[in-house]
């Protein structure tokens, strides 16, 4: 099965889903899955219990993600 890789366009910050080339450098086929990806954030953080905290391979916090409802 090929690896499916995710990335963000520097131009349009949309976030996509697809296959790279061989050199690993060049999307062969992508999709865009912003807002499904951003969903699929969502739904982790309300689980897991806010705030999620994303930390630098030596254990340092570098991002915090929290949720708000505006309903």
């Amino acid at each position: 099965m090929k690896e499916i890789k995710l990335g963000t366009s520097p131009l349009t910050n949309q976030i996509y889903a697809g296959y790279l080339d061989k050199s690993g450098t060049h999307w062969k086929e992508k999709q865009d899955v912003t807002i499904q990806a951003l969903c699929c954030v969502i739904e982790h953080v309300e689980r897991f219990g806010e705030p999620v905290v994303i930390s630098k391979q030596d254990g340092t916090p570098e991002y915090e993600i929290i949720v708000k409802k505006l309903s």
